[in-house]
């Protein structure tokens, strides 16, 4: 977490921590979403759509939404994908 100028505090991807608590996959499963520095996207821990974050402002639209590959989250939970 770091602080800005204003004296807040930002986490992940400059969101304020309290909002990435509460957002949410606006698919109807409404799983929570957790951040992915590296590639500034919001990831949902259901549908394993990826949602980008553009100058600190999460897009969670559906059709700006893509799909993670097998291999890609074969990685993200430490697995092969053979």
């Amino acid at each position: 977490m770091t602080e800005t100028s204003t004296g807040s505090t930002s986490g992940p991807l400059g969101l304020d921590p309290a909002l990435l608590e509460i957002l949410a996959c606006p698919d109807t499963h409404h799983s929570p979403l957790t951040a992915d520095e590296a590639a500034s996207e919001l990831l949902c821990t259901t549908c394993d759509r990826a949602f980008p974050v553009r100058d600190g402002i999460p897009v969670l639209l559906l059709d700006e939404a893509r799909h993670r590959d097998a291999d890609e989250l074969a990685r993200q939970r430490g697995t092969t994908g053979a």
